[in-house]
């Protein structure tokens, strides 16, 4: 306690000696906050990551072109997420940027618009109207960027909340210093939460606030809409300081972490009863209206005499759609209460790993260039086809009244066609199972110690109690625990001590041989953590920090429990989505898809080559050449692509879905993340690949029957 004392005193000390002039007699000099400003910019901008920078750079830049204000009910919105994530603009700089975004979009639309009626003599307003129409939507959504930023930021930042509340109160239950306690979280949390405790002795470093208790308060206003419970905790902990009594203020820190945990469990509570409706919306609304949606698709382009196209159809499905589903899934996301968090080790080891970036793109490009194999060999042979048996061609481009060729409409092309997804699916699969993989069997086995670990720091914090050294506890809890994971975790400890001569923090966190790199849990990486901080004031201290860990780690035990089957039947469905109900719908319909467009185009062929000899007949022959020109070919959406933009399209929900999915389940997990995006990725497409070519050779078996009974 002497010690924490003289530390504060010298802080201040030398505070006030860097300001005081000798020369003048003791004169206070004024206070220059911009060496400060400096350090906390370069800083932010290194934490931050630098596409955060560049926005701010183009926000910046925008507010000295034009100076603009965001819509009045947004502004107050935009300036708090501003505030959130220390972004360095202002809302009329993230105005000015969207309107400028949104006006270079238009502005490049029409300018393509007047290139094309140059060159082709006639209006081509499919690509100018695409732009167009990405400029008016940037206009209005663009100004929201910092809102999404900041719900971002905050998903990430409450997974570590429960985890802050810990740390401040074990520190406090030894030593009841409130900046101490808020420095110890600081130091063994990572961003973003640890930069804005950051922030916290910035604003009093450079005289925006006189103490860390104002800023603190001041810093808790932002989280009252979004999580009370961590702000009710923080004033339990901040009363503490007044109680006269050591016991009542021990009483008050163990209540502040159990308001957290009986928060975060309401919460969950009311989040799993209220998610059953977003979910079936964003299921019906995302994946099985639209990809039932698709089969009208194939000959709409024909009936509405070429109006829609194959690339009209590609920007609605393949970049206006996902991005709808995927904001509508963040916004569900962003009301997720508090989650645990992950592990600061696994994150470290997620980064050392090797990342085949390139090696998985070139397996997607490959496979690319075999899918766009008809396309190519149109490009450099025009006209090349052969069957592939009675009435099916390989390619089936078919020539035009102008001469050039429409298509490919064959069953060669439409399968080849299948490769893009595919090797769209395998390069994703292939990099995030490669990113995840050596580390999932380590998490595996880390879920097994964590089940038991609550009873085995119990254990230790009862040796340690009797006196027993940290060091020497753990070699005696590892052996009455042989055989267990606890036991083989502690045994590493004990090892590290007695063969490498490491210290008690280095046998547990050394970076080539600490106990923590087998089992990387922010549950374990938490309690050894406060044990080693704990152990330097002494063995009673330890103790009862372990004694109250133990207690909180199955805590939280019961309280995940509880909360997987809340969500267990959200969870059960979304994953049935994923890896059954939208590949095999996406499958049929693509099926049923290449089916029409196959009947239709035979059907053109068949009527435009009848010949009647009966003059009575040619009255029947000119009411057939009515459905030919209904059904111009010319203007079809190919199978072929149709097949593209649906499988492209799978791989895209999927991706969405599957993030959605873990969000639910493990809040910000990455690891997890990446594990499940190898696995739906690859399992969801190989199903609708499988469904897709087996549906098709069915149905346009099928229609093959049905073209030759017309052929005459």
């Amino acid at each position: 306690m002497v010690k924490e004392v003289d530390d504060i005193l010298k802080k201040y000390r030398k505070k006030l000696g860097d300001h005081v002039d000798e020369e003048s007699l003791g004169d206070v000099e004024s206070f220059d906050s911009s060496s400060f400003s400096s350090e906390y910019i370069k800083f932010k901008q290194e934490t931050l990551g630098f596409q955060r920078s560049t926005y701010e750079n183009w926000c910046n830049l925008a507010e000295k072109i034009i100076k603009l204000e965001p819509p009045k009910k947004d502004l107050k919105l935009i300036e708090e997420a501003i505030e959130t994530v220390h972004l360095d603009i202002t809302p009329s700089g993230s105005a000015a940027f969207a309107a400028l975004s949104g006006f270079v979009l238009v502005l490049i639309g029409f300018i393509i618009g007047g290139i094309f009626y140059t060159i082709f003599g006639e209006l081509i307003i499919s690509i100018p109207l695409m732009l167009i129409v990405l400029g008016v939507l940037g206009m209005f959504f663009l100004p929201r960027v910092p809102i999404y930023i900041a719900t971002r930021w905050r998903l990430r930042a409450s997974n570590q909340m429960v985890l802050c509340i810990l740390y401040v109160v074990m520190y406090m239950r030894h030593t009841p210093n409130l900046e101490n306690a808020i420095k110890f979280a600081t130091q063994h949390l990572k961003e973003p939460l640890s930069l804005d405790l950051k922030k916290l002795f910035w604003d009093v470093e450079t005289g925006k606030y006189s103490t860390v208790k104002e800023s603190l308060d001041n810093y808790l206003i932002i989280w009252r809409k979004h999580n009370q419970e961590f702000v009710t905790s923080f004033h339990l902990i901040e009363s503490s300081l007044f109680e006269p009594s050591e016991s009542r203020r021990l009483t008050l820190l163990d209540k502040s972490l159990e308001v957290m945990l009986d928060g975060t469990y309401d919460k969950m509570l009311r989040y799993a009863h209220n998610l059953q409706n977003p979910i079936t919306m964003l299921h019906m609304l995302g994946v099985i209206l639209p990809i039932l949606g698709l089969v009208i698709f194939p000959l709409l382009g024909s009936i509405m005499g070429g109006f829609v196209r194959w690339y009209h159809l590609m920007f609605l499905y393949n970049l206006v759609l996902p991005l709808l589903v995927f904001s509508f899934g963040m916004s569900i996301l962003s009301k997720r209460p508090t989650g645990y968090g992950d592990s600061e080790v696994t994150s470290s080891l997620m980064k050392k790993l090797y990342n085949p970036f390139w090696l998985c793109f070139f397996i997607t490009l490959a496979f690319i260039l075999v899918g766009l194999f008809p396309l190519i060999i149109n490009f450099l042979q025009p006209g090349f086809d052969f069957y592939i048996i009675e009435p099916f061609k390989f390619l089936g481009f078919e020539q035009g009244p102008g001469g050039g060729y429409y298509g490919p409409f064959g069953i060669g092309a439409l399968f080849l066609s299948f490769f893009i997804p595919f090797g769209l699916a395998l390069g994703m699969s292939f990099y995030f199972k490669m990113r995840s993989q050596k580390l999932i069997d380590i998490r595996n086995e880390t879920q097994d110690l964590e089940t038991e670990f609550g009873s085995a720091l119990f254990q230790l914090g009862n040796r340690i109690g009797d006196g027993i050294p940290a060091e020497a506890a753990f070699s005696s809890v590892a052996e009455s625990m042989k055989g267990t994971p606890s036991g083989d975790f502690f045994s590493i400890v004990d090892r590290n001590i007695r063969t490498f001569g490491m210290s008690l923090k280095e046998s547990i966190f050394n970076g080539q041989k600490g106990a923590i790199l087998s089992y990387p849990s922010a549950l374990i990486e938490t309690s050894m953590k406060v044990l080693v901080e704990s152990s330097r004031k002494g063995n009673s201290i330890v103790a009862q920090s372990l004694i109250s860990i133990a207690s909180y780690v199955n805590r939280i035990q019961k309280v995940n429990e509880r909360l997987k089957d809340l969500l267990a039947e959200i969870i059960s469905s979304m994953k049935a989505q994923i890896n059954f109900l939208a590949p095999a719908i996406a499958g049929i319909v693509v099926g049923i898809g290449a089916m029409i467009v196959n009947v239709v185009v035979g059907l053109t062929t068949n009527i435009s080559a009848f010949t009647f000899g009966d003059s009575s007949a040619v009255e029947v022959q000119d009411q057939l050449r009515v459905i030919t020109e209904l059904f111009d070919i010319t203007k079809l959406i190919p199978s072929y692509y149709f097949q593209i933009i649906v499988g492209v399209y799978i791989v895209q929900i999927v991706y969405v879905l599957t993030i959605l999915s873990n969000g639910i389940e493990n809040g910000s997990d990455k690891l997890a993340e990446r594990d499940l995006l190898g696995k739906n990725l690859f399992k969801s497409t190989i199903l609708y690949l499988i469904i897709g070519v087996i549906v098709t050779m069915l149905f346009n078996f099928l229609s093959g029957m049905v073209m030759s009974g017309l052929q005459i």
